[in-house]
Formats: C-alpha cells, sequence, structure tokens
C-alpha cells in the first residue's frame, strides 16, 4: 500500500450558489443572475482536518483525475470546484473565473469550516491560481481587458495560504500563442498558408531538426497572428459600441490552433515526451479540429483569455507577486507542459519559501497503469511540503 492509497475517502457533491450582476449572460442554463458552481468535496472517511486543498481549472473537468482522486486517499481534504464555464470556453471571461474561485475559497472557509486553504493549479489552472492569489492579496484589476465589470477590487477576495502548481503552464494566452499555426495568412481562409511555415506540409522545406533561425522566425509569426486577430476583435469590439451597440457580442473561429514545432522536435524544450504527438492526441488532426484552444471564441473572451498583449491572468507575473509558500510539480514525460513553463514559473515566484520537484516519467495527467508510481510520487512530495507547512495533519 502506497501513500496515494491508505485511506478510503467519500465524494459529496454540492453547489456554491452566489449572485452577478452582469448586464449580459455568457453561460447557459441557470436562473436569473445566480450563478452556480458544481463542486465535489473529497474527504477520507473518518480524518477530520482543519485544511483543504482547492482545484479550480477555468473549463473545469477534473473532479475524476488521478491526481484529484489520489490526495484524498493519501489523506487530505480536497475541493474541485467548477467554474461557470464548465466544459465550455468560448465565451470565458477570466476575471468572472477568479469571482467564482473567490467564491470557492470563501464557502470552503465560512460555511465548511476549514482553516486553511491551500490552492492546487492543475495545468490551466496554474496561472488561474496565481492571477487569483495576486487579486485577492492586493487587488488592482478593476474591469476585464474589455473594459468592463466585474471588479475585482471590490470582490472581497480572500487570499489562500499557499499555491501548488501542478503541470502547470505559464497561461492560456501565452500557452495559445505558441501553439498557435504560424502559417496561416487570412482567418476567413484557413487554406491560405506561407509554405515555409506549414509544419505539416511535407512539401515544407523546414522538417525538424528545425534550425534555430526557423524557430525564431516561427515564434515571431506566431506572435503578429495573435495580434492580428486582437486588432480586429478590438476594431469590431470599438464599431459595436460607436454604432450604439455596446453589449452586442460576435463569435468567432480560429484556425490551427495545434502547431508548435516542439511536438514535432524532441530537442525543442526537451524532455521525456513522445515526438509527434500532443495531450490531445496527433498534433496534425487537433490542430484543425474542434478541442483546439480557442477554436471558438467572442470578442470579449478572446481579450480576456487568449490575447498575447492584453491579458491579465499571465502566471509568471502573477508569481512575482506571491506572498505565500508556493509548490511546482513538473512531470518529465508531459506533453502538454514543457520543462520551460515549469522553470518560468518557478523562477518567477517572489517568495522565498518556494520548492520545485520534477516526477521522471510522469505524462501530463499520470493516466494508466504504468503511471501510478510517479503519481504516488507526486502525492508523496506534497504531503510532505504540507506537512513541513502544518498543514497535512488531522484535527
Amino acid at each position: 500500500m502506497t501513500a496515494a492509497d491508505r485511506f478510503e475517502y467519500e465524494r459529496i457533491p454540492y453547489l456554491v450558489l452566489f449572485r452577478d450582476e452582469s448586464a449580459y449572460r455568457d453561460t447557459y442554463g441557470g436562473v436569473g443572475e445566480d450563478v452556480v458552481l458544481e463542486s465535489y468535496l473529497l474527504r477520507p472517511k473518518n480524518l477530520p482536518s482543519d485544511t483543504v486543498i482547492v482545484f479550480m481549472h477555468p473549463i473545469g473537468g477534473g473532479a475524476y483525475l488521478p491526481m484529484s482522486n489520489a490526495l484524498p486517499r493519501a489523506g487530505h481534504h480536497v475541493i474541485y470546484c467548477n467554474s461557470r464555464y464548465r466544459g465550455v470556453d468560448s465565451a470565458l471571461i477570466m476575471e468572472k473565473v477568479v469571482q467564482d474561485l473567490g467564491a470557492c475559497v470563501r464557502d470552503a472557509r465560512e460555511r465548511l469550516g476549514y482553516r486553511n486553504v491551500v490552492l492546487a493549479g492543475w495545468s490551466g489552472g496554474g496561472s488561474l491560481s496565481l492571477y487569483y492569489q495576486q487579486q485577492a492579496q492586493s487587488p488592482t484589476v478593476t474591469r476585464t481587458p474589455a473594459g468592463e465589470p466585474p471588479d475585482l477590487t471590490a470582490l472581497d477576495l480572500q487570499p489562500a495560504d499557499g499555491v501548488m502548481l501542478l503541470a502547470a503552464h505559464v497561461s492560456r494566452h501565452g500557452t495559445l500563442t505558441e501553439w498557435l499555426d504560424a502559417s496561416i495568412l487570412d482567418e476567413s481562409d484557413p487554406g491560405k498558408r506561407d509554405p515555409e511555415l506549414d509544419l505539416y506540409d511535407p512539401a515544407n522545406p523546414n522538417q525538424p531538426p528545425y534550425t534555430p533561425e526557423f524557430v525564431a522566425r516561427y515564434r515571431e509569426a506566431q506572435i503578429a497572428r495573435n495580434r492580428r486577430i486582437t486588432a480586429w476583435v478590438k476594431e469590431t469590439l470599438e464599431d459595436l459600441r460607436s454604432s450604439g451597440r455596446g453589449l452586442e457580442e460576435r463569435g468567432f473561429v480560429t484556425h490551427g490552433t495545434m502547431a508548435d514545432p516542439r511536438w514535432l522536435d524532441p530537442a525543442l524544450d526537451p524532455n521525456d515526451r513522445v515526438p509527434g504527438t500532443c495531450y490531445l492526441g496527433d498534433p496534425r488532426i487537433v490542430n484543425m479540429g474542434p478541442v483546439g484552444l480557442a477554436r471558438f471564441s467572442t470578442l470579449r473572451s478572446w481579450l480576456s483569455q487568449w490575447s498575447y498583449d492584453d491579458a491579465y491572468a499571465d502566471g509568471v507575473r502573477c508569481a512575482a507577486d506571491l506572498r505565500v509558500p508556493a509548490l511546482v510539480i513538473g512531470n518529465s514525460a508531459d506533453d502538454a507542459c514543457t520543462p520551460s513553463h515549469t522553470n518560468r514559473l518557478y523562477d518567477a515566484v517572489g517568495h522565498p519559501d518556494r520548492t520545485l520537484h520534477t516526477v521522471q516519467g510522469a505524462t501530463h495527467y499520470y493516466s494508466g497503469r504504468d503511471q501510478r508510481p510517479h503519481l504516488a510520487e507526486a502525492v508523496g512530495v506534497i504531503t510532505d511540503w504540507m506537512a513541513k507547512r502544518g498543514w497535512a495533519g488531522s484535527l
């Protein structure tokens, strides 16, 4: 029996409910202005604690992941709280997700009675947790990048006591930009491409292993494409507002969002990942498929979560402001969050109590029987880290 499976635990579904006075709805379902967050308390049986680990990902869906369930088996109390955008991020506003996480943290302390809250930022939850903690410590954001509510300074967000970054990437906008297909020249016609930047064209003279010159050119083209989309978004939003339609939205498609040279060239940002694959499968297929990052978006959502220059939820910038201990865990075979992301986050942490650990051989999700020892190692690191700070003991 390992440290990851010592205790039986119960899964208790519950709701976090609060009122949101937004001028328009960006999620479907629910009643009026009520926001309902579907949540789970995963609690070891007969083992009380004053500390809870809180997971939230911008689009949720992780309540049954291996890590979420291994932690309560190791004796930890865990909350997995889904944001209002569970499963659909086409209209997601990061500032509203911060509001959601704030409601969950407050509920954990004031209704469920936990004294200590440790944020667990898994994957895309990493930059969310850092953004939340930055604004809870010293709120500065009064408007979204589109210039609209919510005002985070008015929410009385409660800071967490610690932050864990687990297989986390630096930000949604940074990750998208690194994955954008730089060859696409016309957003309305993705068939118009620069053949020398098309990673998946066998006729492209630039093939792995890529030269530094090609990679630099490709990265510049990715940023330029993000900025072209952002310029169109801002122009369209301004046109709507100037014509008296300030609350109207526009939905749009972004083609080609899984074309990172790293997926084809293992020498770039090297780790133990399998070349030619990504965490969603074959990147050639995902690049134009329906589940790619930012495939469907709205004007306001693009500015808040995908714009390279405008989005606020930047993990590296927010980590610099941390005033609580931080644990950063990277996985050496991660095919989503490569080492540069792990290292950038760790290097950026501004609090002196920071810990970095890499789980050799671990994939992004710890999925599969062969990943169980790696999952147990990660849970053991978390358990030791929390115990040394007085957060792992029972009441």
